[in-house]
């Protein structure tokens, strides 16, 4: 690990998935001790653990434990009945298209596999882990090279080792930029109505020593119309094979607020988040969670009773407002289909 990067949230520790409990932070660090395909399940639908990478994880190793309770108790079947144990997995939270990448890799694994699916199902879930942290790192080389030396950039939502196998996408970046003397401030938006910036990215800057202020949402535009951020970064749940972004509710008016105030727009994702069958963003399933989280904090009531809240968890942003794509693969500069295809073809 270099030195801002020192969490890790995903592991798998003597035969068994541990996640650090994301909805506990930032006062608690607890962990949960997983062992099956329908308790990740459920954390992945809880947000035990979240953002679109370390859910791929996850589910890869929940798939691995699945495989080895199937073939353990149904070694003449065990195909099939890792099928509904997927099925489940698959169906926990539907933008994210990490986790039909990482399951589909399992899978595709598994058909081939003769006798105990366990070892090598393992080594392919550790392996899709490792390759995650490698590949933050190099899009953190990458994307920083495109900042020059500023102040300050602004992020949102959550997108460092909370959301990865470890270093981060967008905060990964960010990580590199600071380290490198590029950047010398952080400003992270709060990111209602999971407080995914306030609990998680704050938590991980200032673990990591890196200066940041906090800001309510509706506070980016006046922030850039002050000159003090030259980037916006932010992570991505999918993107479409137009370059259009769907990523946490809230990115799509960033950008629109950054294009009009001459802010660059930097969107860093591995290629996994990539996903050429869906041509358009229109065509991203988004999410819709409870109301209750609009309606409620802490489970406190802070908007009048009888009242009632619309709750998208993602938004999606349109190619035209994205300046950098950057991936393992490379950098993409004002993405497109054609500019798409040729980096996931090369």
């Amino acid at each position: 690990m270099s030195q801002h990067d020192s969490i890790r949230a995903v592991e798998w520790k003597d035969n068994h998935l541990v996640l650090l409990d994301q909805r506990k932070l930032p006062h608690n660090e607890q962990y949960v001790q997983l062992y099956s395909a329908e308790d990740t399940a459920e954390a992945i639908r809880n947000m035990v653990v979240r953002g679109a990478p370390a859910i791929g994880i996850a589910a890869a190793y929940a798939a691995a434990m699945a495989a080895r309770k199937c073939y353990k108790q149904y070694p003449q079947d065990w195909r099939k009945r890792l099928s509904a144990e997927i099925d489940i997995l698959q169906n926990s939270r539907p933008t994210a298209v990490n986790l039909m990448w990482a399951l589909k890799r399992m899978c595709d694994l598994a058909d081939t596999v003769e006798g105990d699916p366990e070892e090598p199902l393992l080594a392919l879930a550790q392996q899709i882990h490792q390759d995650d942290i490698n590949a933050n790192y190099r899009m953190g080389e990458l994307g920083s090279a495109l900042i020059q030396p500023s102040h300050a950039v602004l992020t949102h939502c959550n997108t460092g080792s909370l959301a990865t196998g470890g270093y981060g996408t967008a905060l990964g970046v960010i990580r590199s930029a600071y380290s490198n003397g590029q950047i010398e401030h952080v400003y992270a938006d709060e990111t209602r109505p999971w407080w995914q910036g306030s609990r998680l990215t704050a938590w991980e800057l200032v673990k990591d020593k890196i200066p940041a202020h906090l800001l309510c949402d509706g506070a980016a535009a006046h922030l850039m119309k002050q000159g003090k951020v030259s980037w916006v970064i932010v992570g991505s749940d999918r993107i479409a094979a137009n370059g259009d972004v769907a990523n946490k509710i809230g990115t799509y008016s960033l950008a629109v607020n950054a294009r009009y105030h001459g802010v660059k727009f930097m969107v860093v994702a591995p290629t996994s988040t990539i996903d050429l069958a869906t041509l358009s963003g229109d065509a991203i399933p988004i999410e819709e969670r409870s109301q209750e989280e609009v309606l409620n904090v802490a489970n406190q009531r802070i908007a009048a009773y009888h009242t009632q809240a619309w709750n998208p968890a993602f938004d999606v942003t349109p190619a035209a407002l994205v300046d950098a794509l950057v991936t393992e693969k490379g950098v993409i500069l004002n993405p497109d289909a054609a500019k798409i295809a040729a980096l996931m073809a090369a």
